[in-house]
């Protein structure tokens, strides 16, 4: 009996978590009209794929997803170098000072420059309105770094290093052809949590990017979602206003989906991974 009640529990659960993002799918492949009556609810009325159309056809967002694009993989990459070589050294017993490095990492986590400090030093580097300004301010993250170096330690014997360096290994090849091999699960995990920050990050694009065709898909969500700038995809001058706001529904939910697909299907493939570093990482350390 409490069997069957953990399981429609944990059914109750799915069904609230995975209902809105079901919805949004099957209301941005209905009749506008119908999703704002109500109408819609466990499966696509009216079907449609005007927003998609929209979508497909406006160059802003198209660019705007291949900037996304890139701005992920490169940051992330970025990302992953640096705490990988700063994780590294922190994990081993013989690096002297660690522990005041560390500390050193683990104060910026609570304590900034700000905002205006921030921008006049991103000015200063000239790095303005340029590509790199969406990598460099967030080359790492500390307490990514904290999860890879406990990974390290808590993993990895010490015994193998020393092994390592008696064979004649040196410490970058201990790290390419020992560390990492046995690091996929938190590598993994590094992937996925950097590669949705970049996805998501607007902030930094919002106040150090004025140049338009440089904008990420998230500035360009903002615009059609929160202010509601859509006169240059819907319609033209002959259409109604009423079709120009039902043209703009149809659009917000396909974006949405639109905007997330990547990261759902990244998901998926680093998931059996996921679990496993992330407890790895923070149990032991």
């Amino acid at each position: 009996m409490l069997g069957i009640l953990i399981y429609v529990m944990l059914s109750l659960v799915l069904f609230i978590v995975l209902y809105p993002l079901f919805f949004v799918v099957i209301a941005s492949l209905s009749d506008p009209a119908m999703v704002l009556r109500g109408d819609v609810w466990l499966h696509p009325k009216g079907f449609n794929l005007v927003g998609y159309e929209k979508i497909i056809g406006n160059t802003d967002i198209l660019k705007g997803y291949l900037n996304t694009i890139l701005y992920a993989l490169a940051g992330t990459a970025v990302n992953l170098v640096m705490t990988i070589i700063s994780a590294y050294p922190l994990s081993r017993r013989v690096f002297f000072g660690k522990n005041l490095i560390m500390m050193m990492f683990v104060f910026t986590m609570f304590f900034s420059g700000g905002l205006i400090p921030s921008y006049l030093l991103i000015k200063n580097l000239g790095m303005m309105d340029t590509f790199w300004v969406m990598i460099i301010p967030n080359a790492v993250a500390i307490w990514n770094i904290i999860i890879m170096r406990t990974f390290f330690q808590s993993t990895i014997p010490n015994e193998v290093y020393e092994a390592a360096e008696i064979d004649g290994s040196s410490h970058v090849q201990s790290l390419i052809g020992i560390v990492l091999p046995l690091s996929m699960p938190v590598i993994a995990v590094m992937i996925l949590f950097y590669s949705v920050a970049h996805w998501n990050a607007f902030f930094n694009a919002l106040i150090y990017l004025s140049d338009r065709d440089k904008y990420p898909l998230q500035l360009i969500l903002r615009e059609i979602l929160v202010q509601n700038q859509l006169s240059e995809m819907v319609g033209t001058a002959d259409d109604t206003i009423a079709q120009n706001l039902l043209a703009g529904e149809s659009i917000k939910y396909a974006v949405i989906i639109f905007a997330n697909l990547p990261i759902l299907i990244l998901y998926p493939l680093l998931q059996k991974y996921f679990v496993k570093g992330v407890m790895i990482g923070a149990i032991k350390g």
